[in-house]
């Protein structure tokens, strides 16, 4: 549940937040006609990202033995990547949504048009819903889908009341700093995520297994209790891993460090260069 909670609030309140430019930006230029062209692209854009997790876990449902563990294994790997990308995406393309954002709508008011606006929103809501519903499937797959939707509507609910406030009152948040918590989060969950995956791939024998168990802490902490299996759907603990496993772990930590340094260097080598 705590995993499907945090990815609600973090993929919702980057819609919300997308909304609440479009809609400022209309208010700037004077054009309030246009708010409710913005919502019918919202609400399409909603009604899609449901029907596609919806289609996600049927089909997941639908499967059985081999085909089922390879599709949610693939289901996950795709989770990590798409997780993953978006996570530094944000951070070397944050600055510039804002300014593309007003500069779509801009367009799509000079068309004279509402369809404009309705795909100006349904395209920015519609990826952030996809991504959702990407990442919330991946997670009931991990954690047998247990507390998923209670999770899911738990952290939607809260992007939206932080969305509100923002945008309709002085309140304030650091968004900096909510998405770099956000984002070592989601990393700590795409890193077990990963680890759930080799595991999906190693059951339908497509990764072999060269060590089932390298050690067994279910003694400690069972992966089975209420404890271990929070643990296994957030951080993606396993009392018992294989060493493909270990490796697919600290191998996934080991590249998003060194992406983060590179990241790091280039955003630093412009300032090396003005100075």
């Amino acid at each position: 549940m705590a995993a499907a909670a945090l990815i609600a609030l973090r993929e919702g309140l980057e819609a919300a937040l997308i909304v609440g430019i479009v809609l400022g930006y209309l208010g700037r230029i004077g054009y309030l006609e246009g708010r409710r062209s913005v919502w019918i692209g919202v609400f399409v854009a909603v009604i899609a990202s449901l029907v596609l997790a919806f289609f996600i876990q049927l089909i997941g449902m639908e499967l059985e033995g081999r085909a089922e563990e390879i599709f949610e294994g693939a289901t996950m790997f795709l989770a990590v990547g798409v997780l993953t990308w978006m996570i530094f995406w944000m951070r070397t393309q944050a600055r510039l949504v804002k300014t593309s954002l007003e500069r779509d709508v801009q367009d799509a008011v000079e068309t004279g048009t509402k369809w404009g606006l309705i795909l100006v929103a349904f395209i920015a809501v519609f990826r952030e819903g996809v991504e959702t519903a990407l990442f919330l499937s991946a997670a009931a797959f991990a954690s047998s889908g247990q507390g998923i939707l209670i999770g899911a509507a738990l952290g939607l609910a809260a992007a939206i009341l932080i969305g509100y406030l923002i945008y309709a009152s002085t309140a304030k948040l650091n968004v900096k700093h909510f998405f770099n918590i956000t984002s070592v989060l989601l990393l700590l969950f795409a890193a077990g995520l990963l680890a759930h995956g080799i595991h999906e791939f190693q059951e339908a024998g497509i990764i072999p297994t060269m060590n089932e168990h390298v050690w067994d802490t279910n003694h400690l902490l069972d992966e089975n209790s209420d404890t271990g299996q929070m643990l296994r759907a957030v951080f993606g603990y396993n009392g018992n891993p294989s060493i493909e496993e270990v490796v697919g772990y600290i191998g996934y930590w080991v590249v998003v460090l060194i992406g983060l340094r590179l990241w790091m260097e280039n955003r630093a080598a412009p300032k090396l260069e003005q100075a």
